[in-house]
């Protein structure tokens, strides 16, 4: 193990190459100073110098040190502040979860202004759904996620920020046979027809709150397919497979042959979109609560 101090003092002498003038540079006497460069050459095994009467010069093994002594030097002297950085969230590394709602919002505005501001803090970003952040979490895969949730169920064990509450707008084709009569057409009918929905693994609370606003109108989800992805609900609802519920944020999905339909006169379930992070997480973690929590007070 090199220590940096000989290293530093070796550094001076290469740059001299006189020991009479890197001594002075040293505030020390040449004699210490010659030791020194013994020393540390009895401990790698090889001359640096070669010595003569009145000149010194680089050995090429001299000459590798200067190269790597200098990086050494140069990282050991940043290092007080890079640990400074990371104990104060300003460096370091996050993993983010999302889920694909969220990028059709304000995610990737506050991802840029955070990267912006903290250039030195490495973000990795991992699409999934709640299910399989929560295993993240659980595998220390994440550090923190965003997800979707019926309001007042966000998951436990966490602590969360609400970045948005939406209602559930109705997708439907733009050829729906009920849209082409003009008016609104009855809700009873809306929910007769085959419906497109995500799996109850994937959002559970979601997905009992929309079984829940069918059972509240006496009808029973008619359900015609299953899609993990928004997108592609919205894509099989093109298709014409069938009508689906989705965040209102959504809507700027626009995908052509498909219509968004808001219902506020049936209540119909909202949807919130939370932040989550362990109890215990890292100061990185805890600096980027703090800046989604400011974009969210700036927007409101």
């Amino acid at each position: 193990m090199i220590e940096l101090r000989p290293l530093r003092q070796f550094l001076v002498l290469a740059e001299e190459l006189h020991f009479g003038r890197a001594a002075e540079r040293l505030h020390m006497t040449q004699p210490p100073l010659s030791l020194a460069i013994q020393k540390l050459e009895a401990q790698l095994g090889v001359p640096l110098l070669e010595r003569g009467r009145r000149t010194v010069a680089l050995t090429p093994a001299g000459q590798a040190l200067v190269e790597a002594g200098a990086r050494l030097v140069e990282q050991a002297g940043q290092l007080p502040a890079r640990v400074r950085a990371a104990a104060s969230g300003e460096a370091g590394r996050l993993s983010l979860g999302f889920v694909s709602t969220v990028g059709y919002g304000d995610m990737p505005r506050w991802l840029r202004l955070f990267r912006e501001a903290l250039p030195d803090v490495q973000l990795a970003l991992k699409e999934a759904t709640l299910d399989v952040q929560l295993r993240g979490f659980e595998s220390g895969e994440l550090d923190a996620g965003f997800v979707i949730h019926a309001p007042g169920a966000e998951p436990a064990g966490f602590e969360r920020l609400i970045v948005s509450t939406e209602p559930l707008v109705l997708a439907h084709a733009e050829d729906w046979a009920l849209a082409r009569r003009g008016a609104a057409p009855p809700l009873s009918e809306v929910l007769r027809q085959p419906l497109v929905v995500f799996p109850r693994e994937i959002a559970p609370s979601l997905f009992d709150a929309l079984l829940g606003f069918y059972r509240a109108h006496g009808a029973t989800p008619h359900i015609a397919q299953e899609a993990i992805q928004m997108q592609t609900i919205v894509n099989l609802v093109s298709a014409g497979m069938g009508v689906a519920w989705v965040p209102r944020s959504v809507c700027a999905l626009q995908r052509p042959g498909v219509r968004y339909r808001p219902w506020p006169s049936a209540k119909a379930p909202a949807c919130d979109t939370s932040l989550i992070w362990r109890p215990d997480a890292s100061p990185v973690v805890r600096r980027f609560v703090g800046h989604v929590r400011e974009q969210v007070k700036v927007k409101a």
